[in-house]
């Protein structure tokens, strides 16, 4: 695990001094076009879309196996198998759709693929050698990174993506840190390249998109919280 983290704050130091030095390279200026804001609007539903995909399965597995003697297959984990890299995906995703030019999200994409590829395949064979016959027919039930619409729209979302507020509590820190931070950088192109007005339009769109977000994080929590009372009564009645 250090060894990875390392790994990945170099990357990320060389992508960072790469923009610092060539800005006009992959920032974007944004403006008022359509594709602009369209951009920044679903740049912002997947960063926090990742946020909580990344706390509900961080918080579901560290909850449900006790260092790593079971296999998940509930939760955030019968939606895909790698319910966490889905989430590290949608935030790095949708950071470069708030910041960047849109040709930079091919090099994300691709730069992703090339380094969790054969982490995620060499996680998963190490899975099967531990429980072969489970892990087998969970591979066939479930995909390994983009969910099903059918599961989607057939499951309560609290089922997939359950949360609890002790977990987000752990995970508050860097949630804000990277949201405040990307926030940081589009406002301050806005208000250089626009003015005070575009910025000010482009707020109220942020908040409203935070706060249905909000909301929807109370939800999951409450929901969550049922479901559980709901399993442990349907325990003792058994």
């Amino acid at each position: 695990m250090k060894k990875r983290i390392k790994v990945n704050g170099f990357v990320m130091f060389c992508a960072l001094l790469l923009v610092v030095v060539f800005p006009e390279v992959f920032i974007r200026h944004t403006s008022l076009r359509s594709f602009d804001q369209i951009a920044e609007i679903a740049g912002f539903t997947f960063l926090l879309l990742g946020q909580l995909i990344r706390v509900s399965a961080r918080g579901f597995k560290a909850e449900h196996s006790a260092n790593g003697r079971s296999l998940i297959k509930d939760g955030p984990y019968m939606l895909v198998r790698n319910p966490m890299y889905l989430g590290i995906i949608l935030i790095g995703l949708g950071i470069v759709l708030v910041l960047f030019k849109w040709w930079v999200s091919s090099i994300f994409l691709a730069a992703f693929l090339f380094r969790y590829a054969a982490l995620i395949i060499k996680e998963e064979k190490k899975l099967m050698d531990i429980f072969p016959e489970d892990y087998r027919d969970y591979k066939k039930r479930v995909p390994r990174l983009l969910p099903s619409l059918s599961l989607l729209l057939d499951k309560d979302i609290a089922e997939y993506l359950p949360l609890k507020v002790s977990w987000l509590k752990k995970e508050i820190a860097p949630i804000l840190i990277v949201l405040l931070m990307t926030i940081f950088v589009e406002s301050w192109e806005d208000i250089v390249n626009n003015g005070l007005r575009t910025y000010f339009q482009e707020t109220v769109i942020i908040v409203l998109i935070f706060i249905l977000f909000l909301i929807l994080a109370i939800y999951l929590s409450k929901r969550t919280v049922a479901l559980g009372q709901d399993y442990a009564n349907k325990s003792k009645s058994n």
